[in-house]
């Protein structure tokens, strides 16, 4: 058996998952579409797969009695390394497949079919597949009309995405943060690992929307929503509250790590203030909290705090 490899980008597709919260109960948008393949392409078994960090579990699953497998046995894992159908017609015959559990024991997999499920972002999420437990294969006319199927699933992906995603800035926005960062929140308090919450405001906002026109100000915004995505890591949670309001959560880091991911930021920004001309420059207050699992029980506790160290550093500045 070969244990699929993982995407060049998977941190980052990691973290893009947890943020569609589709863990949960099955939904009717996912359900009908594998009612729909099964009966098209009269298989006994077809499936909605998320590829998570360790296990593959399926958010619509007609033929089945189980709802996940441990990624290592998946095929969609393989599937997912692939932009286009990846077909399996016979199990057995593919030194991938040939000794798999899921072969060689329940569901007796033989045939498999799976499109990859990509949001907007180009991560791929999981599949739309197809399972049976004879040998077969697709004729193109076949193959398209998964294909079909398949680019429907995506655009409920699509739409679970963009309720999670701050439209302007392509960051995470209020709900999205919050699921991403609770994930993040309950890893460290099981890991015992610290986490750093970083939350800005900018300064006098309101004046580059009075002096040089709201539009000028939503370019401010992506600006500096472009500098916060090149200056934390893959693995840090980066969103935008609202308005001229932004977080990142960090996790895993040490004070020294925090310190130099800062100081890159302010020297990201004050590039971009040198180039950009625009007559005015993005400043910004910050206030730092480390997360205290005694403390904040919750990410809107964390959130509180950090607001408040970010209002005493901007009315610091205003001293100053």
């Amino acid at each position: 058996m070969l244990v699929p490899g993982k995407p060049a980008n998977e941190a980052a597709r990691i973290d893009a998952l947890h943020g569609l919260n589709l863990d949960s109960a099955p939904e009717e948008r996912f359900d009908r579409l594998t009612r729909l393949a099964k009966r098209l392409f009269n298989v006994p078994i077809a499936l909605v797969t998320l590829v998570d960090k360790d296990r593959q579990w399926f958010k619509s699953c007609v033929g089945l009695d189980v709802s996940e497998t441990s990624r290592d046995v998946s095929f969609c894992g393989h599937a997912i390394l692939q932009n286009e159908l990846m077909l399996v017609p016979d199990a057995l015959e593919d030194v991938r497949f040939h000794d798999n559990p899921l072969v060689t024991g329940a569901p007796n997999i033989r045939f498999y079919a799976g499109y990859p499920l990509t949001v907007p972002d180009g991560n791929k999420m999981g599949t739309l597949c197809l399972i049976d437990t004879k040998p077969r294969h697709l004729d193109d006319e076949e193959r398209a009309l998964l294909r079909d199927l398949a680019e429907m699933a995506e655009q409920e992906l699509m739409a679970v995405q963009m309720a999670s995603m701050d439209e302007l800035t392509l960051l995470s926005n209020r709900r999205g943060f919050k699921q991403l960062a609770q994930h993040a929140l309950d890893a460290c308090a099981r890991l015992n690992r610290p986490a750093t919450l970083l939350f800005f405001d900018l300064n006098d906002f309101k004046q580059i929307n009075d002096l040089y026109g709201h539009a000028e100000g939503d370019s401010a915004l992506k600006t500096f929503a472009d500098v916060l995505r090149i200056a934390f890591r893959e693995s840090d949670v980066v969103g935008r509250l609202g308005g001229d309001e932004f977080v990142a959560l960090l996790t895993g880091s040490s004070h020294v790590e925090t310190t130099r991911i800062m100081a890159r930021l302010k020297e990201i920004l004050e590039e971009r203030n040198a180039t950009l001309h625009r007559g005015y420059a993005i400043r910004f207050s910050v206030g730092q909290i480390e997360y205290d699992p005694t403390r904040h029980e919750t990410v809107d506790r964390l959130l509180a705090d950090a607001d408040g160290a970010m209002y005493a550093h901007k009315q610091a500045l205003k001293g100053c």
